[in-house]
């Protein structure tokens, strides 16, 4: 029996386990055993798919734009929202959709989205320049979903939501953006998170990453490509989370399959995305 690549990818999650890939072969150190987690760059990148894979099906009541329960504006990222007309909304209710759309200060895991939505909470909720003037008072507990550093949060594995400003501090900061490796991420305090995925050329020119609440695509993860040159002009800062392990010699063998290489989107401009 064919398993769905979405259902593979969840199964994977739940297990624990990381995707097949050329770095099972590859002996690997762990991380700073006084890293608040333990992970690999193969787990890191298999959740990282899950969320951006994960089949859901929304409802009419899971659509929110206006004021919650406890007065907060949410605006969830449905086909509905419009507003501006570059960063719309993308996902149809009474659909199956992929992938799990970004909520301001969101850290959910696949379980605990699903149960929000099966509870007919607010499926995400985009970031706005009101939002992030107001920062954690402007987090609502009636919607699901997660942001960019919640997203990286759960592919490090941290036991709790780190944000930009706080991931630095469980990171080291590398020399230079040729040392970055698969699990890296490259960071903007108080502006955004991606996760590095690997090179996408060999003059490691172009950066592949996963990213939520950025160009194109600004409300949902996906995997991306981008001049790393232009990543670092905007500000990136390349970091390696203290408790990955890592090859003690770079084999440069790679973790993403073909497959997966072939549906990176490409961003020749990009840009900073929503924290």
């Amino acid at each position: 029996m064919r398993i769905p690549t979405a259902a593979l990818w969840s199964a994977l999650l739940l297990a624990g386990c990381s995707t097949p890939n050329a770095l099972h072969s590859t002996a690997l150190e762990p991380g700073d055993a006084n890293a608040p987690s333990q992970v690999t760059p193969s787990e890191s990148l298999a959740i990282a798919q899950a969320y951006t894979q994960h089949g859901w099906k929304p409802f009419a009541r899971n659509i929110l734009h206006g004021k919650d329960s406890d007065g907060i504006l949410v605006h969830t990222p449905d086909i509905s929202h419009q507003t501006p007309p570059e960063r719309r909304g993308w996902w149809i209710p009474g659909e199956l959709n992929r992938g799990v759309p970004y909520k301001w200060g969101g850290y959910d895991n696949l379980t605990s989205f699903d149960q929000g939505v099966a509870d007919g909470l607010a499926a995400g909720d985009v970031s706005t320049p009101a939002k992030r003037r107001a920062d954690n008072a402007a987090v609502s507990t009636r919607a699901v979903g997660l942001d960019c550093s919640g997203f990286v949060s759960r592919c490090l594995k941290l036991p709790k939501a780190h944000d930009t400003t706080q991931l630095p501090a469980v990171c080291t900061p590398l020399p230079d953006s040729s040392d970055l490796r698969p699990g890296d991420i490259l960071n903007i305090p108080r502006g955004h998170v991606v996760l590095c995925a690997g090179w996408a050329d060999r003059e490691k020119r172009w950066v592949y990453y996963y990213d939520t609440g950025g160009a194109p695509d600004y409300w949902k993860p996906s995997l991306k490509e981008s001049p790393v040159e232009q990543l670092l002009a905007l500000g990136y800062q390349p970091l390696r989370y203290r408790g990955m392990a890592r090859e003690s010699k770079p084999s440069g063998k790679e973790i993403l399959t073909r497959n997966l290489q072939s549906t990176a989107l490409r961003v020749a401009d990009p840009e900073i995305g929503a924290p």
